[in-house]
């Protein structure tokens, strides 16, 4: 029997990890040293190409049902409209903003793995590893004191910024605390003309103001205090911060949860060591502006989990992996970028900044193709490998995507429980002959291509790995090639 995968921390991530895996039929453990999951908010979205990922795996049915739809987000000035991003032209199955708490996203997970054969062992925590060429040997200390160890195939650290699978290989965590500090509370609202299935986001003088529904009547409200003093802060407060910003009306009640924070931005240069990986938090953390740390964690694992699945089944060569690597650590650098622009932006002080701010805001949001551009990043479905070492070819002269792109299908990719390139070409006796050769790797029928005049390439996770013109299918079979074990 094949030594397990070892997958450490029990948040979306590594749930996430651990359900792909398990559809993929790896023997895996994931274990977590809370004795139980968290009830707490915290994350609230789930974007369209997190949700496309979810489609393939069997559970984003689940998801859709437990949370509100988010269709857009609008921008104001107390009462008045400055410019909205709507998510109606988005180029998805899903064209909206999943608004659900991060306790529901982890209990539909650990549920899902349930039902995968899988389950998470709790109150266990990793003391000790050491890799080696061929396995990590691990050190779990149980509930109960016990020490056991374990030799597992793979090392993944899903277990947050203060990652002690990250600090233990000593992985500098590079970046910076930013000045300023938030407060949120969730709480039931009523009055005022904020959108029912709307993000609002009410940029005042003495700071950002910003309501995210999450279930009729109840809010997440987060407000940007500036540099005062880090705590916690009552309801009084909270009712304070929106009687003077927000818009008129408003009455607040029944507060669920009241918190203050800070913010990181840290990114690891590698995510790899050897038979060690790390995703999520463990990698790299963001500001909270555009909502993105937690579905580019769970992406992360989307990435992460396919390519182990192919070379722990001795599918292909162990060099995939180091793609992971490449790609994400190249998606979070932009994640953190794009976070970083919109927070310094949401905080800005200087009342000819804020007013040049909110101007141009109006302005260029009114405009549609900047609208879809902002709709199509803040879903995430902008996302992709342009860099990767996997991509072979060019999409030039065709009308389809490039090598790196995602690419829209009525069928999802990668769903079943085997990782599996897509060949999109017309059908002739070359291409049978291509798929027959690659089996194991690929689909057995080609699908539709974009274009009849180019043959693609496609991941088991959407993206595209190879193009090619149709009277070129040895520039496929070499991708291919390089791929296969």
């Amino acid at each position: 029997m094949r030594n397990p995968i070892l997958i450490v921390g029990a948040g979306p991530v590594g749930l996430t990890l651990a359900c792909e895996l398990a559809r993929y039929r790896l023997p895996v453990r994931i274990v977590d040293k809370a004795p139980a999951r968290s009830d707490q908010s915290r994350a609230l979205a789930v974007w369209p190409r997190t949700l496309e990922l979810l489609d393939r795996t069997g559970c984003v049915e689940a998801f859709t049902r437990a949370g509100l739809h988010g269709r857009g987000a609008g921008f104001y000035e107390r009462d008045e409209p400055i410019a909205k991003v709507s998510f109606d032209t988005l180029e998805s199955a899903f064209r909206y903003v999943l608004l659900i708490p991060q306790s529901e996203t982890e209990r539909l997970l650990d549920a899902h793995l349930h039902v995968l054969g899988g389950q998470v062992e709790r109150s266990v925590q990793l003391t000790a590893f050491v890799p080696a060429s061929d396995r990590v040997t691990c050190t779990l200390r149980h509930a109960d004191g016990s020490d056991e160890t374990i030799e597992a195939s793979v090392l993944v650290g899903c277990d947050g910024a203060h990652s002690f699978v990250r600090e233990s290989l000593a992985m500098p965590f590079d970046g910076d605390t930013l000045p300023g500090h938030f407060v949120l509370a969730d709480v039931h609202l009523a009055g005022g003309r904020l959108p029912a299935d709307e993000v609002a986001i009410v940029l005042h003088e003495d700071g950002t103001l910003a309501f995210f529904p999450i279930a009729p009547g109840r809010y997440r409200v987060i407000a940007d205090v500036g540099a005062e003093p880090r705590h916690d802060p009552t309801f009084a407060e909270i009712q304070t911060l929106v009687a003077r910003r927000g818009p008129a009306g408003i009455t607040l009640s029944n507060p669920l949860w009241l918190s203050g924070f800070g913010v990181n931005e840290r990114k690891v240069a590698s995510f790899r060591a050897g038979r060690v990986f790390v995703a999520g938090d463990a990698a790299h953390v963001h500001s909270p502006a555009g909502g993105q740390g937690m579905n580019t964690g769970m992406q992360d694992a989307f990435n992460l989990a396919w390519k182990l699945a192919l070379v722990e089944r001795g599918l292909a060569k162990p060099s995939l992996l180091d793609s992971y690597s490449d790609e994400r650590s190249a998606v979070a650098r932009r994640i953190l970028a794009d976070s970083g622009k919109m927070i310094r932006m949401a905080t800005l002080r200087n009342a000819v900044a804020q007013y040049a701010r909110n101007f141009v805001a109006h302005r260029l949001l009114g405009l549609p193709f900047v609208q879809r551009a902002a709709a199509s990043r803040l879903a995430e479905i902008a996302i992709g490998y342009a860099g990767s070492p996997l991509n072979v070819g060019s999409a030039d002269g065709l009308a389809g995507p490039a090598p790196g792109q995602r690419i829209v299908d009525s069928h999802p990719f990668g769903a079943g429980d085997t990782p599996r390139f897509a060949v999109m070409a017309n059908d002739s006796p070359g291409i049978r002959a291509m798929l027959a050769r690659y089996a194991d790797l690929v689909e057995p029928s080609p699908r539709a291509p974009p274009d009849p005049a180019g043959l693609w390439l496609v991941r088991p996770d959407g993206y595209v790995a190879a193009v090619a013109r149709a009277d070129d299918p040895a520039l496929i079979a070499t991708c291919l090639a390089r791929i296969a074990r």
